[in-house]
């Protein structure tokens, strides 16, 4: 399993029990109310495939089920605190797999990168370099396994209905030149073509930036179908899915001073093809 979208590594963790302790919840509320999935269903507007997905602890549930499901099942508050205990959860691989999962149905995403290009942005003679470079070394078998999961994921940006994808980049991630110039000319290539999708824009914040508003490190914000906001960082052996407010709000007022600081999408691709020239 990736542990995270740019995770040099790869974590292996026991099945999710909060997610399984959490669906046997809604189970139970909804055998008690004496309801089928069924007939569950319509009340809670979601899927049967969402609600024995939810049920079997294999998805995370959205704001707006935990908050039904507590309501038609008259729960006296118990999916709710049940919910809670999730949002308490810190496991790197278990946060990602939520963070993918809302991925998977966004309908904007908002990306700051300081450290590497975006795994949606990678090419695969560059996730592999990422991949290799960092101890533990995984075997063969293991790094294939990596970067097949990593390019499946870079489908979401020809989705159609298109999702908003919007990704601002340092230059110096691209300066370093990871896993050579070669590799550094086919990544700016695949930049530039991706930069050329309708959903899609690309900026480069320049090496020198008197004012940045990044320092605080690389983060992603997320717009869900429901048009819920979510927020999601990463560091070493660590990520968490940001959802209070107040954090959103002020990841929102990051972003929004990074995309003026940055150069803009047509400047950001000139500079590309200039750093491509000098390979």
């Amino acid at each position: 399993m990736t542990a995270g979208e740019n995770s040099n590594g790869d974590n292996q963790v026991e099945p999710d029990a909060d997610l399984r302790n959490f669906g046997d919840t809604v189970k139970a509320c909804r055998k008690r109310a004496g309801l089928t999935q069924e007939q569950f269903r319509p009340l809670v507007g979601y899927s049967v495939q969402y609600v024995a997905s939810v049920e079997q602890g294999r998805r995370h549930p959205s704001t707006k089920f935990v908050n039904k499901a507590d309501e038609v099942l008259d729960s006296f508050g118990v999916i709710k605190i049940a919910a809670k205990q999730l949002a308490r959860r810190r496991g790197l691989a278990s946060w990602f797999r939520r963070w993918a999962e809302l991925e998977e149905e966004a309908v904007a995403l908002n990306t700051y990168e300081c450290r590497v290009v975006p795994g949606l942005l990678q090419t695969e003679a560059y996730a592999r370099t990422l991949i290799q470079n960092v101890p533990p070394m995984p075997t063969a078998q293991e790094a294939e396994d990596r970067i097949a999961r990593r390019l499946e994921r870079q489908k979401l940006l020809a989705r159609t209905p298109y999702a908003s994808f919007s990704f601002i980049i340092e230059q110096a991630v691209i300066e370093r030149q990871t896993g050579g110039p070669e590799v550094t000319r086919e990544l700016i290539d695949h930049l530039l073509e991706s930069a050329r999708l309708p959903n899609v824009d690309v900026q480069i914040m320049p090496t020198a930036s008197p004012e940045h508003s990044g320092t605080d490190g690389p983060f992603r914000l997320l717009e869900s179908h429901e048009n819920e906001w979510f927020g999601y960082s990463e560091g070493q052996q660590t990520g968490r899915v940001i959802s209070d407010p107040k954090d959103i709000s002020l990841l929102h007022q990051r972003y929004a001073k990074l995309r003026i600081q940055a150069l803009n999408p047509a400047d950001s691709a000139g500079l590309l093809m200039r750093l491509r020239g000098s390979l």
